[in-house]
């Protein structure tokens, strides 16, 4: 039997301090957070991380972090959305990446800025067991569907739903490949538990929600606070779990397999980013 950490994690694309911060004798650097970053993972010690929001410079940070940490950790490139785990317990079978249209037909506009939407995945092999699963972070389209909102874009749900579908499209081909081994698919879905992404996934391409199918804890908090450009976050936003946008979706476990999905809230975290990461806790 695998015990396994499995984590996701949106570490907000920002690299230079910022001057709402500076003007506080503050640092939201990516030199400073990638540091912050780096002692979530030596606290936690996930086994496999899907990141989101990590760009080309965090990525080089985090890892050299994370190497003079001397922490086991290798890193699958995935544009924005890498994967990052411990190769010291785990052997990589495959992988596929795929980077969402920013075209959609029927839908005005663009739906990927930056090119920062995609699915990355990755078919691990437990190297004490054997034991096999598929892991995949996304990250989707992340405007409001709401026309009251500020960040209103018409076609924001139908964009995310578009975007899920080829997601799941794509972790089911390579899953019969390895003989429908266990599936996590993680990420900042910018979608609540009632949307229409989230429902597909759970409705109709048979994923559960690793809340739901936690044995032992289960987190009821959304796990997002105000960090950003203006300054750091005051406080985790007071909010129930369906509300939360982080998400981790489970397909073919084991009955019992999900033991604990928990949110990694802490004072700290609140100067590294606006989403916290959410993990769950298995035994395959």
């Amino acid at each position: 039997m695998s015990k396994l950490r499995l984590m996701s994690q949106n570490q907000w694309n920002n690299t230079p301090n910022r001057p709402s911060w500076e003007a506080r004798g503050l640092d939201c650097s990516a030199e400073v957070r990638m540091k912050g970053h780096a002692e979530v993972f030596a606290e936690l010690l996930p086994d496999v991380v899907g990141g989101q929001e990590v760009n080309k410079e965090m990525q080089q940070l985090l890892m050299l972090a994370l190497t003079e940490k001397r922490l086991p950790y290798t890193m699958l490139w995935g544009n924005f959305t890498p994967i990052f785990y411990r190769a010291d317990q785990l052997e990589l079978l495959d992988t596929a990446y795929l980077l969402y249209p920013k075209q959609i037909e029927g839908l005005e506009g663009g739906f990927n800025d930056v090119k920062s939407k995609s699915c990355n995945l990755g078919v691990f092999r437990a190297k004490a067991d054997g034991t096999v699963f598929l892991f995949a972070t996304t990250h989707l389209w992340w405007r409001s569907s709401n026309p009251e909102s500020k960040h209103y874009q018409a076609g924001s749900d139908e964009a995310r739903l578009y975007q899920i579908r080829l997601a799941t499209e794509m972790i089911a081909n390579y899953q019969a490949k390895y003989g429908n081994c266990p599936v996590f698919l993680v990420g900042d879905m910018n979608a609540n538990l009632h949307s229409p992404a989230l429902q597909y996934a759970m409705n109709q391409a048979g994923y559960t929600h690793a809340h739901d199918a936690a044995v032992e804890y289960a987190s009821e908090n959304r796990g997002y606070n105000s960090c950003g450009p203006n300054g750091p976050g005051d406080a985790w936003q007071d909010r129930p779990y369906p509300m939360a946008i982080d998400h981790i979706l489970c397909k073919d476990l084991p009955n019992g397999a999900v033991r604990r999905f928990d949110r990694y809230m802490t004072e700290d975290y609140l100067y590294l980013s606006d989403h916290a990461p959410v993990y769950v806790d298995v035994e395959l």
